[in-house]
């Protein structure tokens, strides 16, 4: 899944011969999920066609402020556009355009909107070679900056004049990277990678049997989301759930026992920023699975013998450096807080989640949670019952404060 999945983007086009790759850059903003809403200046169109680009978005392209052919129809309102946005990218910026953005010169509906925009504003410069090394040019380029917004720089290459040099606009995958790049880099979590367990282990009885519980995985798959979102590269091992997961910066182990589980966890967390050990590890095995089905006998019991689980989550803890975070889950039914406290210090942990199995609507199997996020230097944080999604996210709010001190 891409950064820009459901974002919402306004490209503005102006009036120079590079236009002719905002067909392929509404394309590719579409692919990686964008909702995209094209402004066009009148010059523009003498480059590429309007019915190109709405056809390309599956939206009305937008030029004027109001629509000559039906004066029926209602104003294109340039502050709904702008506020409507998440991302402006104004490319082909033409010299022309970026003069106009840089004195608040009002003569078309593009400049209109960015004037109005609240959201971070792209724009990448096309022109040619004397053009943009024009002192005039270079000074707006300066102020625009200075304004707060990003430039996207040219490339060097031919133009469309015949000469050699600076002032070709980036080729629509290179603005797409652009972009990207620059929305992760301001994530709170970008350049961490995120160590994230979730879901059961089975532990093999027999070719059919196992000893498992009931859990679904979806906290762990909630925090893994949620993680990429802020930015960081995800490692997410997941035990036997029903859930998949999407996204290019979650890369996903699928184990089945505890085992299997320790030994990627313990590898993977070498490299780990911050670990959190939300899945329900078995805590015990049986001493030998058999290898096949045990049959039924009347008038018979049936005794495993069972063994420990390697402890995962305090095996990470006596590991641990000082420059990682490691977060365990505790669920609890008896002396909660304490049980919860003491595993922080027997297990040599930056904070744990408890959750109550007294709450009604959180542990396994719900799409709530309630948790209280602790940490070791005991201070409580107390949530409500919220969707996994949202106690996802006040998890990590409570881990970027730990990552700050």
């Amino acid at each position: 899944m891409s950064i820009l999945n459901g974002k919402n983007i306004l490209l503005g086009i102006s009036g120079g011969i590079a236009a002719y790759k905002s067909a392929f850059l509404v394309r590719l903003l579409i692919k990686n999920g964008a909702h995209v809403q094209v402004i066009m200046t009148p010059n523009s169109k003498d480059f590429v066609t309007p019915l190109t680009l709405s056809t390309l978005s599956k939206r009305p392209v937008l030029s004027e402020f109001f629509n000559k052919d039906n004066e029926n129809e209602l104003w294109n309102n340039h502050v709904e556009l702008a506020l409507w946005a998440n991302y402006f990218i104004i490319a082909p910026a033409t010299a022309n355009t970026l003069s106009k953005m840089a004195s608040a010169r009002v003569d078309n509906l593009l400049i209109a909107t960015y004037l109005s925009a609240k959201c971070p504003v792209f724009f990448a410069p096309a022109m040619d070679l004397d053009m943009h090394k024009n002192q005039a040019n270079k000074l707006n380029i300066i102020k625009l900056i200075d304004f707060g917004n990003i430039h996207i720089p040219v490339n060097s290459g031919f133009l469309a004049s015949g000469l050699e040099g600076e002032g070709r606009m980036q080729e629509p995958s290179q603005i797409i990277d652009f972009v990207s790049n620059y929305i992760l880099n301001q994530k709170k979590l970008y350049g961490k990678k995120v160590l994230i367990t979730a879901g059961p282990t089975y532990e093999a009885i027999d070719a059919v049997r196992f000893i498992g519980n009931f859990s679904s995985g979806k906290m762990g798959f909630a925090l893994a989301n949620t993680a990429a979102k802020l930015g960081a590269e995800v490692f997410l091992i997941t035990g036997p759930t029903s859930l998949s997961i999407k996204n290019n910066r979650i890369k996903s182990f699928h184990v089945t026992s505890a085992d299997e589980m320790f030994k990627i966890s313990s590898d993977l967390f070498l490299q780990a920023d911050i670990a959190i050990l939300s899945a329900a590890v078995s805590d015990f095995r049986p001493k030998k699975a058999k290898k096949n089905k045990i049959k039924k006998e009347r008038n018979s019991n049936l005794t495993i013998d069972l063994v420990s689980n390697v402890d995962i989550l305090k095996h990470l803890g006596s590991i641990k450096k000082t420059n990682q975070l490691l977060i365990g889950f505790a669920l609890e039914s008896d002396n909660e807080v304490d049980n919860a406290i003491k595993k922080i210090k027997n297990k040599n942990l930056n904070a744990i989640v408890l959750n109550s199995l007294n709450d009604k609507g959180a542990g396994f199997n719900h799409d709530t949670n309630k948790v209280t996020f602790i940490n070791n230097k005991n201070d409580l944080t107390e949530f409500k019952l919220k969707t996994k999604l949202e106690v996802s996210e006040d998890i990590f709010n409570e881990i970027i404060k730990l990552n700050d001190e």
